[in-house]
């Protein structure tokens, strides 16, 4: 494989999905089938390659993306495999945020699940082209119509078989390739290496010739190069079908779906094929833009070596002491001991090594070009979603968004001479990880740890101990509340002191109004007959700001409200803004204490999986959690239950669920949004 094969022939993808669809065990195939591994790892083994961290190995699940680079039909595949769990969701968004192509994998029994439509609207935020695998076809229940079916109904797209299954459950045995009008199949003693070409089985003939006529018909529907070309023949050239198949699933029109069973070592093979044939490289995805943080103009950086350096550090990471940060080039080069600017810190910082990784593997590079995705090491103050440009052509892109967490502990070291190696510790993974909040208590000078959700806290608490060797003690889990207001409210406030000789009087008006769940929280200036100056606005702004930190019901954030500023006296030649910020903050803290403050705490959706005979118990005991099921929908003698209920109510759910399916059910959940907490179940 080349250093730098051409960007024609380089694809950056990830594999998403919900958990234990089958991603890492579709990405050890890959590694496999393409030569990079000599032996397929497995994930219920612990051995999985991706799979690196010893909380993976135990656990069977992925925790951190993890990148690796191999070679498929003389192309370079720059690969993440990304975690399925919804408290490792940053690691998804991150990861989408810099590739131009993804893998979605299904459960060929469970079909779409609530991390799958999570993933999937992720990277319909940031435009990235879309293959879908429908997986696990050998398992009891599979259904690959019903589970097409759900992806056009749950995810709002047009899905395009390129493949039909021969037989399922037991009897699955391989794929029918609808544009190559043959079956294909696999053997086990080679573990599905090579596979073998077959005449359609005469049952599946018709189907066969439906499926393939439907997707021309559809691919024609959308694209007009090919309705000309069916206009003259109903059966156009298969280049010109997958042509066009390219084009529109560029476009995003179209999500070609293929299928198999990664575990059984089948249908992999076609889906690398699709990967190479349908999956964008860095030449058909637009150039970058960003703005210049000089004049604030937008300016464009196209996917050239020879153009200015721009990259974004899109992971930060400690390995052995040492802090890596990935980043993905998208202009110009990027060379071990280059000194970089990094733009939105204003800081220039130099690059010691670059590596190409995989897994925690490194390789050693002297250069990165437009398209590569590799890690540096040397960058010390280079984060998620920093910039990083050549020192005399600074470009800012667009910052990357991150999920506030929802659930806190108390973190402690067991022996006091740990106290310092415990905030260095923590220090590291909150630099590692978005997601993950440090922060001090002032009363009992506690660490409080929050982050995305109870495994991920666990996650945090065995890593302590394990990469930093510091024993510690934690409290019981605290659900993070947020405040917001009822009603609309005006108040004014001023404040006057004699500071250094001068009289500073300032005084500033403020209404209030609720807006909707999830809208978050906006600081407006109204038009005033005099305008003040920008230092007198900033500091009211900021005023106003300090005080939406932390609300008058238990000290909580404020959101999903406006702030509207509709008066400040001022003199302009007044120099001290400080007077405005205390009366604007005066001013909001006392129009919240009359708009019916009222304390909001997070919703969790879930989904349970459970066989039939439980699903009473199940429904009574999230009715006593608080929970409200929105749907159930049987499927295969299974039942899928799907509710919302208080995080604070699901704390231990796993257990309790065991329980009442005598460890039969299983449940997922995602972050659903807040709510008004009742008033006996105001946070303590």
């Amino acid at each position: 494989m080349s250093a730098h094969p051409p960007l024609a022939r380089t694809r950056n993808i990830g594999i998403i999905a919900h958990i234990d669809a089958g991603k890492t065990t579709v990405t050890e195939r890959f590694l496999y089938y393409s030569g990079r591994s000599h032996r397929i790892g497995e994930v219920h083994d612990g051995a999985a390659t991706m799979d690196w961290m010893p909380q993976e190995q135990e656990r069977g699940i992925t925790i951190t993306a993890a990148a690796t680079t191999f070679a498929w039909r003389g192309h370079q595949l720059n690969l993440i495999d990304t975690p399925g769990h919804v408290d490792f969701t940053i690691e998804v968004e991150r990861s989408l945020r810099v590739l131009d192509g993804a893998v979605a994998v299904f459960c060929g029994v469970a079909g779409v699940q609530p991390q799958t439509e999570t993933v999937w609207h992720q990277a319909e935020r940031y435009g990235v082209p879309t293959l879908s695998f429908v997986n696990k076809l050998d398992r009891v229940g599979a259904d690959f119509e019903a589970v097409v079916a759900a992806i056009a109904a749950r995810l709002k797209t047009t899905p395009l078989p390129l493949q039909i299954p021969i037989g399922l459950e037991r009897d699955f045995r391989g794929v029918v390739d609808l544009l190559g009008g043959r079956a294909l199949f696999w053997h086990e003693d080679d573990l599905g290496a090579a596979l073998e070409a077959a005449p359609i089985p005469a049952e599946l003939a018709g189907p066969a010739a439906a499926a393939r006529a439907h997707l021309v018909e559809t691919l024609a529907d959308r694209d007009e190069e090919l309705l000309a070309a069916y206009v003259e023949d109903p059966e156009p050239p298969v280049a010109a079908i997958v042509a066009a198949l390219r084009r529109q699933t560029l476009a995003r029109t179209v999500t070609p779906v293929l299928c198999g069973s990664a575990l059984r070592n089948k249908g992999l093979q076609p889906l690398l094929d699709a990967v190479i044939d349908l999956l964008p490289s860095p030449e058909d995805v637009p150039p970058v833009r960003g703005t210049d943080p000089r004049t604030g103009e937008t300016v464009e950086r196209p996917p050239r070596a020879g153009a200015p350096l721009c990259a974004l550090a899109f992971k930060v990471m400690t390995a052995e002491d040492r802090r890596l940060t990935y980043v993905r080039v998208y202009s110009g080069r990027l060379r071990a001991g280059d000194t970089v600017l990094n733009a939105t810190r204003g800081e220039q910082e130099k690059v010691a090594r670059l590596f190409r990784m995989h897994a925690n593997k490194r390789e050693r590079l002297d250069e990165a070009v437009a398209g590569d995705i590799v890690a540096a090491a040397g960058l010390k103050t280079a984060a998620t979603g920093d910039t990083l440009t050549a020192p005399g052509h600074p470009v800012l892109l667009e910052p990357m968004r991150f999920s506030n967490p929802v659930i806190a502990l108390a973190v402690e070291p067991r022996g006091s001479a740990d106290t310092d190696r415990l905030a260095h510790a923590l220090g590291k993974l909150a630099a590692e990880d978005p997601t993950l909040s440090v922060r001090t208590d002032p009363e009992s000078g506690q660490n409080i740890v929050s982050g995305m959700g109870e495994l991920h806290l666990e996650i945090v608490l065995d890593r302590l101990e394990r990469e930093f060797h510091v024993p510690v003690r934690s409290g019981r889990p605290q659900v993070i509340y947020r405040e917001t207001i009822s009603r609309e409210a005006d108040r004014a406030a001023e404040f006057q002191r004699e500071i250094a000789g001068q009289t500073v009087r300032a005084e500033v008006a403020v209404h209030l109004r609720p807006l909707p769940r999830g809208a978050g929280e906006r600081v407006f200036i109204s038009p005033l007959p005099l305008e003040p100056p920008e230092a007198i606005a900033e500091a009211v702004r900021g005023g106003i700001t300090d005080s939406l930190g932390a609300g008058m019901l238990g000290g909580y954030p404020l959101v999903d409200l406006e702030a509207r500023v509709t008066r400040i006296v001022f003199r302009p030649d007044d120099p001290l803004a400080l007077g405005y910020r205390i009366a604007a903050a005066r001013a909001f803290r006392e129009a919240t204490g009359i708009a019916g403050l009222i304390l909001l705490e997070p919703l969790m959706r879930l989904e349970v999986v459970t066989p039939e005979e439980f699903t009473g118990e199940i429904i009574r005991d999230l009715a006593g959690r608080r929970g409200r099921v929105d749907g159930m929908h049987p499927h295969g003698g299974v039942r899928r239950i799907e509710a919302v209920a208080p995080l604070r109510e699901l704390f231990g759910y796993s257990t309790a669920l065991r329980s009442l399916s005598q460890g039969r059910a299983s449940f997922s959940l995602h972050f659903s949004g807040y709510g008004e907490a009742p008033p006996e179940k105001e946070a303590t």
